[in-house]
């Protein structure tokens, strides 16, 4: 990416700090030799997140010390960018989600069924959050999910673990029978 991206985040660049494209080497400091500040940084990552289609955390942007630690950051998000598009193309649309509290049978507890969605995905973790620390959240999704569409949907729900919340994910097993939850109207 950053042979193909380098000359655009040069001229991003260039046009922000109002340097000459010559200037921005590897090794030079955007602070130091530059005279970037903390603003003169936040616009050129929101540039980077236009020009690029990608999101640069703040705390991303506070850790670029050098126009070559700018191109290699950009070159991350945008390779990160890409894998989670790919993986969010092979999740699955629909899933089956149990919230079990804590001391409870693993048989009981919170069923749904739903497209996943943002909105789903929110209202999960919510059970998930309100049934306390010790719960456990089982994600079902269907049998024929790829490792990519697993992963993607664990990764949407891996932040409840420092909330208390254990997450397993898996696939439906043809035979599951009734043990899949039913939809909730």
């Amino acid at each position: 990416m950053s042979e193909f991206a380098e000359p655009r985040i040069r001229r991003l660049v260039a046009d922000y700090l109002g340097v000459s494209a010559d200037e921005l080497t590897p090794e030079v400091s955007l602070t130091d030799d530059l005279a970037a500040d903390s603003l003169d940084l936040l616009e050129l990552a929101l540039a980077l997140e236009g020009e690029f289609g990608i999101e640069v955390p703040e705390r991303t942007i506070d850790e670029v010390r050098t126009y070559g630690d700018l191109v290699e950051t950009a070159a991350a998000l945008t390779r990160g960018q890409r894998a989670r598009e790919t993986s969010r193309a092979s999740a699955p649309a629909m899933v089956w989600s149990r919230v079990v509290p804590a001391g409870t049978e693993a048989g009981s507890g919170l069923q749904r069924a739903d497209e996943l969605t943002p909105y789903s995905a929110e209202e999960i973790a919510d059970d998930a959050l309100r049934a306390g620390r010790g719960a456990r959240l089982e994600v079902t999704v269907p049998a024929g999910t790829s490792d990519a569409g697993v992963a993607w949907v664990q990764d949407q729900f891996a932040w409840l673990d420092k909330r208390g919340v254990n997450v397993s994910v898996h696939r439906d097993h043809p035979d599951a029978g009734g043990e899949r939850p039913h939809a909730v109207a």
